[in-house]
């Protein structure tokens, strides 16, 4: 804990502040240092500060090219005193966003390291292999400084796995939410060694789909470096994540210790593994892992998987089809029964979904999104209920009307075999897709395959007796508890990721999307039990009338979605950009210019609940797009203008920096096949966001950034991102079009945004004031930025 401490005593680590490039690292240096004086005979430690400068194309958020000069990483090699050919790498990073103090994303994952660093120098028993331990200082500036390291580093071709430190949250325990590529056996040294393990490859699937907007060095190590390993993240509490709010108090001891120890045992494990050295000769397909209840692990190779589900499936298969080997007429009455109840499940289902999602629209509609965002219990008790009591309501009128004089022992066995059918499906077809994740469909058809077979006799049974559901639930128990649990994973990271997923996406439709996902799959094999008790009326009474006065104080407002709890704080996240923009011509003439405070909210409900505090911020003042220009003409910092299309644009005066950017237009070439290439230099503050669009007829061809091939962004334009840590020479480009014949408007729009995210040019008076004036229910966060395009 002191190290985090006095890591975020320091303050906000942004690239290329003083903060970030010299007092943490010469925090870490002294530490080192410390611990190098307190080692045993046993190792040798080696010390090296890195500043790397390169740049590379990358397709997380809308795709887009990265460029950094002069960054910086601290990197220690902890070896046997003989040296060692092979090596497993620890990652942490200790810069943060701006405005932030980065407790759990990352100082405690290198107070962590720095821990881990401190015990294994300590200890008199030699390691067979190396330990790099890389404290990378551009993490935040998407993914720089492991780039940096694993390309450019002559430690790095030692390296054969590594384990990756991050965070989506604050505290709690730390999922393992990505392994590989391959290398079942990594997931083994994590079973193995680690001390409270908290896995799931459902976790990896959903992450690697790219439906959480976030990304991690895991990507770097893996595309760049060939190199496989495990990513884990601390996931608790997302809602202060990347705010003022991630402080070290926040984090408790127990979570610390609780990573240490994992984290510790495993690269234990990995630096005495024989298998470390020869990794590439068990790189073989994937691997199937979960926790029970943070327990222990199961982990089996994906193929086996495979085997496991296919006869799974084909059992219950075989089960289903041994009702349909009857005569003839009775062959067709079963099949014509079970297909119908399998349809009606299906269509209770949809319908379900499109009713559920009908009242997550009307409730975002009228302005009401994100009610349950300090209060989750509301999600629950509003979509939860209005899920159940719509699929209750279906079978009930179905009992009531289509299976009018059918036996109800008869119902409740047809009715089981559907959801035994529709799993069993969904089984093969996961398992054909090729998804991990398909052992959960194995869970929901094995154990109840034998539930049904064990308690026969009770099923055809009159009426659902007491011996009877008792042994049913016990038969279900499983398969349920794990469902629980992972849902209750799911929500925990889900939750809090609504209130930064931009403006686009209606929250409420996706968490009650998840909701009903959940309350089909917990309710499959009760379905049943519809048929076979007297009446569900009550339930359906107490369902709706939950749901219905959950609707009304909903729409009354009474849940308001933020929250300033000290203790337990959910804030509004809103960005605020002091800008100025000049608009040139081909001449060099600024032909417009404005300036203005540019606002963009972070989640659905924009600036609705920002109007009251501060009137001038409405809906008179939404910001205009410059069709002309590039992204519109607006100053991004990353290319995220999909997922923000609302914004708002306050007048304000002019920022005048007082280090402003310099761009240059160093020499134009004509190249063979009608190109020409322009070259640039540019010098400006640490953070600049460079943004290119070929004129109609021209062709961006080659440029001298990433691997050379121009990659563009979401609609078109290319969007190349860039940093600098302390000293860095000035920045030299080129761009090589290929060009019409007749081009009298110019062949290209180039704009460049200087971002001030730290310093005297920080924050102007107006920025300041206004800011003030934001409810303490928000975190705002604010710089100033220039934008200027050019025409060539």
């Amino acid at each position: 804990r002191g190290y985090l401490d006095n890591i975020t005593a320091i303050g906000p680590r942004t690239v290329g502040s003083p903060e970030n490039e010299v007092l943490a690292v010469n925090y870490l240096l002294e530490q080192i240092r410390g611990i190098e004086r307190e080692s045993t005979d046993a190792h040798k430690i080696s010390v090296d500060v890195q500043r790397p400068t390169g740049s590379f194309s990358i397709d997380f958020l809308g795709g887009f090219t990265s460029y950094y000069a002069n960054i910086t990483n601290v990197v220690v090699k902890l070896e046997p005193r003989s040296g060692a050919e092979h090596a497993v790498l620890s990652n942490c990073h200790f810069d943060s966003v701006p405005n932030t103090p980065g407790a759990s994303d990352d100082a405690v994952s290198c107070a962590v390291m720095l821990e881990i660093l401190n015990t294994l120098s300590k200890s008199s028993e030699s390691l067979q292999h190396a330990v790099i331990f890389l404290f990378n200082g551009a993490e935040e500036n998407i993914l720089q400084a492991s780039h940096g390291f694993i390309t450019q580093h002559e430690w790095a071709k030692s390296i054969r796995a590594f384990i990756n430190l991050e965070a989506a949250g604050v505290g709690g325990k730390e999922l393992v939410f990505q392994t590989g590529p391959e290398n079942p056996w990594l997931v083994q040294a994590y079973v193995v060694a680690a001390k409270h393990p908290f896995a799931s490859v459902v976790a990896q699937e959903i992450f690697q789909s790219g439906i959480i907007p976030a990304d991690t060095d895991f990507r770097i190590y893996r595309d760049f470096g060939n190199v496989p390993g495990i990513d884990l993240a601390f996931i608790e509490n997302g809602y202060i994540y990347h705010t003022e709010y991630d402080t070290s108090d926040r984090i408790l001891t127990d979570s610390i210790q609780r990573a240490g120890d994992n984290i510790l045992a495993v690269l234990k494990y990995l630096a005495t593994s024989e298998k470390l050295a020869k990794s590439f000769e068990y790189r073989h397909g994937n691997v199937v892992f979960f926790d029970i209840l943070g327990l222990f692990v199961l982990a089996y190779p994906a193929r086996v998987g495979t085997i496991m589900n296919y006869i799974t499936a084909a059992v219950a298969f075989f089960y289903l089809s041994k009702k349909m080997l009857q005569p003839k007429p009775r062959a067709v009455h079963n099949l014509k029964k079970l297909l119908t109840a399998f349809s009606l499940t299906l269509t209770s289902w949809v319908c379900t979904l499109v009713a559920v999602l009908m009242v997550a629209m009307f409730v975002s509609i009228i302005g009401r999104a994100l009610s349950w965002y300090t209060h989750f219990y509301v999600s629950v008790s509003l979509y939860g209920t209005a899920a159940a009591a719509k699929l209750i309501l279906v079978h009930m009128l179905a009992k009531k009307f289509f299976y009018k004089n059918v036996n109800e022992q008869y119902l409740g066995d047809v009715f089981f075999d559907a959801s035994l059918m529709i799993w069993s499906i969904a089984l093969a077809v996961m398992t054909q897709m090729g998804l991990c994740s398909a052992f959960i469909c194995t869970l929901w058809v094995a154990f109840p395959l034998l539930t049904k077979l064990m308690i026969h006799k009770e099923f055809s049974q009159k009426g659902a007796t007491i011996k009877f559901i008792v042994m049913y639930m016990l038969g279900m128990f499983v398969p349920y508890l794990y469902m629980l649990y992972l849902s209750w994973t799911v929500f925990e990271m889900f939750t809090p990721v609504m209130g930064r997923s931009g403006s686009e996406i209606p929250p409420d439709m996706v968490l009650a999307g998840f909701i009903v996902i959940f309350t089909m799959i917990l309710s499959s094999y009760f379905i049943n039990f519809i048929y076979l008790v007297k009446s569900t009326k009550t339930t359906l009474v107490t369902l709706t009338t939950v749901f219905v006065v959950t609707l009304i104080l909903v729409c009354s407002g009474i849940f308001f979605p933020y929250s300033s709890d000290a203790a337990n704080p959910k804030p509004k996240r809103v960005f605020l950009q002091h800008t100025s923009r000049r608009f040139h011509d081909l001449d060099g003439n600024v032909v417009k210019s404005d300036s203005g405070i540019w606002i963009n909210g972070f989640d659905y409900n924009g600036i609705s609940h920002i109007t009251p505090h501060v009137p001038e911020i409405n809906d008179t003042i939404r910001t205009p797009c410059e069709e002309q220009a590039p992204f519109c003409g607006l100053p991004w910092i990353l290319p995220v203008h999909f997922m923000f299309r609302k914004n708002w644009y306050l007048p304000a005066p002019e920022v005048l920096p007082r280090s402003p950017i310099h761009f240059k237009l160093l020499s134009k070439q004509l190249m063979p096949w009608n190109s020409v290439r322009l070259s640039f230099e540019v010098s400006g503050p640490s953070h600049m966001s460079l943004y290119v669009r070929p004129h109609a007829g021209s062709a961006l061809s080659r440029w001298s950034l990433g691997d050379g091939m121009p990659v563009t962004s979401v609609g078109g334009d290319y969007f190349v991102f860039y940093s600098r840590g302390l000293h860095a020479a000035p920045w030299h480009f080129w761009v090589e079009l290929t060009v019409p014949e007749k081009h009298s408007d110019g062949i290209v729009s180039l704009a460049i945004a200087a971002h001030y995210f730290f310093g005297e040019d920080q924050k102007s008076p107006q920025l300041y004031a206004l800011l003030e004036r934001f409810p303490n229910w928000t975190f705002s966060s604010g710089w100033s930025c220039t934008y200027d395009l050019f025409v060539f």
